[in-house]
């Protein structure tokens, strides 16, 4: 009798090993929410509706493209990659809501692609307190770059190498002196404001004027009066395509025409819709390759993926953004092994900081004071098509 309880406390002994060891296991493939047995979850919150929605939806669509074409090739570590996205409309207050609504109900793993300087600023303080992977920003604000914010991933050129390219192309290309800007009063437009006086000072010069609009309105004539008054020959903007294209057809209708450069931020191709035959000569900085030139491998790859995921797409700039960070994103999981957690992606992101996706160097954290992401310009052209340019 004796004899079979000592083996039947053995027994149990090692049932409870087993069992804790199993446990064990399942704790460290599951440390995190938002990873399952067979897929990782992501959130996204950006404008997907309203005045600012093209630039949520084209992030969105070149996310999923990515992850479709990942999920095709058995995913990571034999996890598909899915992506939960919800509308903030380009509002800071729904835009805290909806990152909560991802992180508490959803229970994403990381969040990608959100889309905005002024919603960036009011999420990052939960993301951050969450140590939360926030990766892809479609944002160049300065804030964002700040070390101390291990759980950001950036990915983009921030708005002062643009304002810094705008501003000697058009002192050194054009030799103008008399240049004005339209911005966005917030955050975001602050953020560009700052990086052009910057840029501008580096040489000797001042603003000619300012002019501001509200976020999510098309309300510009009382810029277009203060910037009209001073004759610039430039005006730089720092706004989304609809009250950025509202301005320029302004300008036109008065017969004043300056040369107008806009930051990546305002989506190219739908400010190039809306302006129509108003859009001949107006330059976009870009900080993703040409959308449409299939000789760079990454960019045939984009292509091929977003025609796999949707035929009825074609190329652009923002949605090709949407998919380095997903492509990005995608590797780092890679590399961080078959039991991920948040930390050890961020560590694996942090620590190596140069990814090569498709042939093209993307450089994050701390690597890209060594080799900072670049700049493009690029001119709309009277199709509406645009043209990328190596001097203005």
């Amino acid at each position: 009798m004796a004899r079979y309880r000592l083996a039947t406390r053995i027994v149990l002994i090692v049932v409870l090993a087993v069992v804790l060891t199993a446990a064990s296991a399942f704790a460290a493939r599951s440390d995190e929410v938002g990873v399952s047995a067979d897929t990782i979850l992501f959130g996204q919150a950006a404008a997907l509706e309203g005045p600012s929605s093209a630039l949520g939806q084209r992030m969105r669509q070149g996310i999923i493209s990515a992850f479709t074409e990942i999920n095709a090739k058995g995913g990571v570590h034999g996890r598909k990659l899915q992506l939960i996205s919800r509308d903030d409309g380009y509002d800071p207050d729904r835009s805290v809501a909806q990152t909560m609504r991802l992180i508490e109900h959803d229970k994403v793993f990381a969040l990608i692609g959100a889309v905005g300087t002024p919603t960036a600023m009011a999420t990052i303080p939960i993301t951050s307190a969450h140590n939360i992977p926030f990766i892809g920003p479609f944002t160049g604000a300065e804030f964002l770059r700040d070390p101390k914010l291990s759980n950001v991933v950036n990915i983009r050129a921030s708005y002062s190498a643009e304002a810094e390219s705008w501003i000697r192309h058009l002192t050194e290309d054009r030799r103008f002196t008399r240049i004005g800007i339209f911005y966005q009063d917030d955050s975001f437009g602050r953020d560009g404001l700052a990086g052009v006086k910057r840029a501008l000072a580096k040489r000797g010069l001042e603003l000619a004027a300012e002019g501001t609009f509200e976020r999510n309105t098309r309300a510009v004539a009382s810029a277009w009066r203060m910037l009209k008054r001073a004759e610039p020959e430039a005006i730089v903007m720092v706004g989304t395509y609809g009250p950025c294209a509202e301005f320029i057809k302004l300008a036109h209708r008065s017969s004043f025409h300056p040369t107008f450069v806009n930051i990546s931020f305002v989506g190219a191709n739908a400010l190039a819709k809306e302006l129509g035959p108003d859009g001949e000569g107006v330059v976009v900085s870009q900080v993703v390759p040409f959308p449409w030139d299939a000789s760079i491998k990454l960019v045939a790859d984009y292509q091929a993926a977003q025609k796999a995921f949707d035929p009825t797409l074609t190329p652009d700039f923002v949605s090709l953004e949407g998919y380095v960070a997903a492509r990005l994103a995608a590797a780092a999981l890679e590399k961080t092994g078959p039991n991920p957690t948040r930390a050890g992606l961020l560590r694996v992101i942090n620590e190596i900081g140069r990814f090569d996706i498709s042939g093209s160097l993307v450089t994050t954290g701390t690597r890209m004071l060594d080799t900072p992401p670049k700049v493009f310009l690029t001119v709309i052209q009277k199709d509406g098509t645009f043209r990328a340019v190596d001097r203005l």
